[in-house]
């Protein structure tokens, strides 16, 4: 049986720099809240299927059948994204078409430093 050695692992180099300074509580509390409404699977798939569909936007709709979800299942998903910010809305018609909000993605960017 062959022992393996470990190797010191420089925390602070892994961490994503957005941490490197402390945050206060309001902003991280906004954060927490951005990264909670990512943090479903189902939302994750209806932002890849809304940033992947044309133009970058997508009807309610065209999201129940990909994800195997009633339409009130994938609307509840589309409201948190929603509240969040992290995704926009515009009705048209008797339709509500989604796109995301470019500019709440790249606070999450940012956190991460990516």
């Amino acid at each position: 049986m062959q022992l393996l050695s470990l190797s010191v692992v420089d925390v602070p180099s892994c961490a994503p720099d957005g941490l490197a300074n402390a945050l206060q509580r309001p902003e991280a509390e906004q954060l927490a809240s951005l990264l909670k409404a990512v943090a479903d699977p189902t939302r994750l798939q209806l932002i890849s299927l809304i940033n992947s569909s044309n133009n970058s936007e997508a009807c309610v709709c065209n999201l129940t059948e990909p994800l195997n979800l009633s339409q009130p299942t994938v609307s509840h998903h589309l409201k948190v994204l929603t509240e969040a910010g992290l995704i926009e809305r515009e009705k048209r018609g008797t339709w509500v078409w989604y796109r995301l909000n470019q500019q709440r993605w790249q606070e999450i960017a940012k956190l991460l430093n990516l």
